[in-house]
């Protein structure tokens, strides 16, 4: 099972486990994008559910469809996300900043949860990765609600991981550097690029299959004695500690912005400029 599988990150885990032999429930909010996803990969092995991770009944039904289609679950990938609530957090809203702890945090609680129970019934253990963010690792990498919810997925997945080992369920999370997918070019790949030049050590792009592979490896008997733990794959920006969020042009003219970003969800992102000129007394 990928959540958000549809785009992205997601999207490239999907190919991975197809290749690997897997059979895969795609499950993202997009359905039309999700309908692409069927046609583009053409496998008997694969199937789309339409779902909103941050419903429980939806979440619910999600894993009633790929149990009814392929009889079993063995895997769950949590990974859908968005941008979410954005701009001073002066001027953020509390229900856009609710709703991206709804997706970002509550979806991988339902994930946890349901998946939980059916592989607890299963009896034979299983395999739970969620995607968080070097955002949720400290300041700078990141909008504030974007990061603190990562932060809560890191500490979720080690709490999780404790609990379900006595069932043989490994729990971990993969923590993506910058992934030059659409929710981090945002229409402007050159400034998405110009952005990490000076901050990432790796001289590659990071992509999505990058942590398509980190995914295989927390899936495979080569990370068996691996649960609670954290997979940074972010070609050395961590480590250089570089602060390149505050330093993207299109991202410090965040703090002239409120709203919410939807990301690849197929909905369209709510942004307000703010008047910016009644605080600096500027013209």
């Amino acid at each position: 099972m990928v959540t958000g599988g549809a785009s992205g990150i997601g999207l490239a885990a999907v190919e991975r486990l197809l290749a690997a032999g897997a059979r895969v429930v795609v499950a993202d909010l997009n359905e039309k994008r999700g309908a692409e996803v069927l046609r583009q990969l053409g496998s008997e092995n694969l199937r789309f559910v339409a779902t909103d991770v941050a419903d429980e009944t939806q979440v619910e039904r999600m894993f009633g469809y790929a149990v009814d289609q392929f009889g079993r679950l063995d895997i769950l990938f949590n990974n859908a996300g968005l941008g979410g609530a954005v701009g001073p957090i002066t001027e953020i809203g509390y229900d856009n900043w609710r709703r991206t702890f709804d997706i970002l945090v509550g979806g991988v609680f339902l994930g946890i949860k349901h998946a939980a129970r059916l592989l607890i019934a299963q009896g034979d253990g299983g395999i739970i990765v969620n995607t968080a963010s070097i955002a949720g690792t400290g300041a700078g990498f990141g909008p504030q609600a974007y990061s603190a919810a990562k932060a809560a997925v890191i500490n979720l997945t080690e709490t999780a991981a404790v609990e379900l080992a006595a069932h043989r369920i490994r729990v971990n999370a993969i923590c993506p550097g910058v992934i030059f997918t659409q929710l981090w070019i945002a229409g402007d790949e050159d400034g998405a690029a110009d952005a990490i030049r000076n901050f990432q050590p790796w001289p590659d792009q990071g992509q999505p299959g990058d942590i398509a592979d980190a995914l295989l490896f927390l899936t495979s008997k080569q990370s068996a004695f691996m649960t609670g733990q954290t997979l940074t794959v972010d070609g050395g920006l961590t480590a250089a500690h570089g602060n390149f969020f505050q330093a993207r042009a299109s991202n410090r003219a965040l703090s002239t912005i409120s709203g919410f970003t939807y990301g690849t969800t197929g909905h369209p992102n709510i942004i307000k400029r703010l008047d910016t000129t009644a605080a600096t007394g500027n013209g």
